[in-house]
């Protein structure tokens, strides 16, 4: 069935553009078009989308717990996740990588729809056992829903943006709450303030959240990408976090070749840099750039044909490079001594 335009996509389309399509990461742009294009021609009705433990166990539609996550029940159902996936997009996106992140994404798509189905599970044998737990019963909702949209990795995603700073405070609804107990407010107000939302996926998204900031899941997904990589490429998270929270981009420590260690003009630090005027920091670039292009050059008449002596036309073009960075700091030199 194909949708027409509706007020929930305007606005979806507002926002992106406020936030700039080009600011968006790659994945995280990608995943939220698909959901769109779902939901404008979805691949299924939404009762044959939907997750439940009648329709996905007891009749074997396992296909249930792929279509669930990417299907949404209106235009606003859809905006408001998309909002919130693009926010938590651009976070994790840029601290974990695009193949960590989209790898992510694939694994709660299917594990809060299995963590769904157990919760049912149980649910139903809660309400079939009234006399356990009879203060209960009536407020956790029917055990026959059906549930279909991103919401449930939209909370297990909350859980790892919340676990990466720990110290900081959230508002949810205008409330201000610490982070570490964000998600389970927010579970408990939504499903007061919105009764037809599901508690239980929902819950199942903050349990699988936990379960990767926690528990075994990281571990077990980084086993199993080093297992299935055949050509040495090792999609881990592209940062690492302490236990006390974000701790910075891994910096991988490489050996400087000493041959062309000392090629290197100036080492600058950002504060050197910052105090630099326009034109003095767009000479150190065309400075570095004309010596980065020699060391290239001489890196490639070096190993590849080691032993051997480079021919006229490199020899020419090494001429050229340091004929153009002579009369380059020449230039410099004099329009300083005129500024002088």
């Amino acid at each position: 069935m194909q949708r027409g335009l509706q007020l929930g996509l305007v606005l979806l389309a507002v926002q992106l553009f406020q936030e700039g399509l080009g600011n968006i990461p790659a994945v995280t742009l990608a995943v939220l078009g698909f959901n769109v294009y779902l939901y404008m021609f979805p691949a299924a009705p939404l009762m044959k989308a939907c997750v439940n433990l009648q329709y996905v166990y007891r009749s074997k539609e396992w296909r249930r717990l792929f279509l669930s996550p990417l299907h949404h029940v209106d235009d606003w159902h859809l905006y408001f996740n998309m909002v919130s996936f693009v926010w938590k997009g651009l976070r994790l996106e840029r601290r974990l990588g695009g193949a960590w992140f989209l790898y992510l994404l694939s694994v709660f798509s299917l594990l809060t729809g299995l963590v769904y189905l157990l919760l049912q599970a149980g649910l139903t044998e809660l309400t079939q056992n009234p006399d356990l737990f009879p203060e209960v019963i009536d407020f956790l909702p029917h055990g026959n829903e059906c549930a279909v949209g991103f919401s449930g990795v939209l909370f297990a995603l909350k859980v790892i943006c919340n676990h990466y700073n720990p110290g900081g405070v959230t508002y949810v609804l205008n409330i201000c709450v610490p982070n570490y107990i964000a998600s389970w407010v927010e579970l408990v107000l939504i499903y007061l303030i919105a009764p037809g939302t599901s508690l239980i996926g929902h819950l199942a998204g903050i349990l699988v959240g936990l379960l990767y900031t926690v528990g075994p899941l990281e571990t077990i997904m980084k086993t199993c990408a080093e297992f299935v990589s055949s050509d040495g490429y090792n999609p881990r998270p592209s940062s690492y976090f302490s236990s006390s929270g974000y701790s910075g981009t891994r910096q991988e420590h490489r050996r400087e070749d000493p041959q062309h260690a000392g090629d290197r003009m100036t080492d600058y630090t950002e504060a050197d840099i910052a105090d630099m005027t326009e034109e003095e920091q767009i000479e150190m670039a065309i400075r570095n750039s004309l010596n980065d292009n020699g060391r290239t050059r001489r890196r490639e008449t070096a190993h590849p044909r080691s032993g051997f002596q480079p021919t006229e036309e490199e020899e020419r073009l090494e001429e050229v490079r340091r004929r153009r960075l002579n009369r380059f700091e020449q230039e410099v030199s004099n329009q300083r001594r005129r500024r002088l």
